[in-house]
């Protein structure tokens, strides 16, 4: 397969791995390059440190392109950065932030720049600032999305018809059918994060990845939109936000219930009551935890017969 993102990141097919908190260390991007796609080192979960080790070993694990997300709300991003450029590293996506203000830095650097969107707005904002291609995400996807609620396959038409660079679809693909309908629809490519995460390779708790294989329709939800809209599944700490909300609680008062490291207790600690277990809805399509070479074939596959059956 040869389009505008394969070409953009020399990959062999436009499947990118979401760069995934607690999620995505080096063994899960690694062998997703290495089956073809781009694999993403999920920054927003490391250390400086621990970034730098994880970007060496990807480097050892594989002779393929791949990249680091970058949340720009990290505290430590000057440092970040830093490590991105001393190690080589050819493929930035950020997210949650101005792209104006890393983008030119790293374009400097010879670095291709990818920012998360959910509007159309921002997506011409990013384009404005010099990305050379954006990630559209819907409300579907899991972990923190856009305030917007829009759907994956209503905003990736309108933002191809607005702006010339590459598209990314986000937010509900998790199979080759999923893959085709949104290239169909205008994207160049597509990112997938829940099906990537319940993989052999992926760093989450075995606790969290057989909670995903579990999921069914209905069972994750938008919540925290005063502070920053996240998708969880159901469980006893959802359960507690919601009788918080039922008193009409201050930014704050959320704020305390929230405290600090909620999802890595539940992902990568795999405490199913108290922690936060971000997942897509497509978890609903995930049935079985199997090795990330395996799912991506699969999904190329499926890609490939219904694009021929049609």
């Amino acid at each position: 397969m040869t389009n505008k993102i394969t070409q953009l990141f020399n990959i062999q097919y436009p499947v990118i791995q979401g760069g995934m908190i607690w999620v995505s260390g080096w063994k899960l991007a690694s062998a997703v390059s290495n089956a073809g796609g781009l694999g993403l080192i999920g920054a927003g979960s490391m250390y400086p440190d621990v970034l730098r080790e994880h970007i060496q070993k990807c480097k050892k694990a594989t002779d393929k392109p791949f990249g680091v997300n970058v949340p720009m709300l990290y505290p430590d991003i000057e440092q970040i950065m830093d490590i991105i450029v001393e190690e080589g590293v050819k493929i930035v996506f950020t997210s949650a932030g101005n792209p104006k203000t890393w983008t030119s830095f790293l374009k400097e650097k010879g670095i291709t720049v990818v920012h998360v969107v959910s509007s159309v707005k921002f997506a011409l904002k990013s384009e404005a600032a010099g990305v050379d291609a954006v990630v559209c995400e819907g409300f579907e996807a899991g972990g923190h999305n856009g305030r917007e609620e829009t759907t994956t396959f209503t905003l990736i038409p309108m933002v191809k018809e607005q702006v010339k660079i590459p598209v990314i679809a986000a937010g509900g693909i998790g199979s080759g059918r999923g893959m085709l309908a949104a290239m169909v629809l205008g994207a160049d490519g597509v990112q997938i994060g829940s099906r990537f995460a319940a993989t052999k390779e992926s760093s989450a708790h075995d606790h969290f990845k057989d909670t995903i294989v579990n999921v069914k329709d209905g069972d994750t939800y938008l919540t925290l939109k005063e502070l920053a809209p996240v998708r969880l599944v159901r469980n006893k700490f959802f359960n507690d936000v919601q009788e918080l909300y039922q008193k009409g609680p201050s930014v704050e008062e959320l704020k305390t219930l929230l405290g600090r490291a909620r999802a890595k207790r539940g992902m990568f600690e795999g405490d199913l009551e108290e922690g936060e277990l971000e997942i897509g809805q497509v978890a609903g399509l995930i049935h079985e935890i199997k090795p990330a070479k395996q799912v991506l074939d699969e999904i190329i596959a499926e890609y490939t017969q219904v694009k021929n059956n049609l």
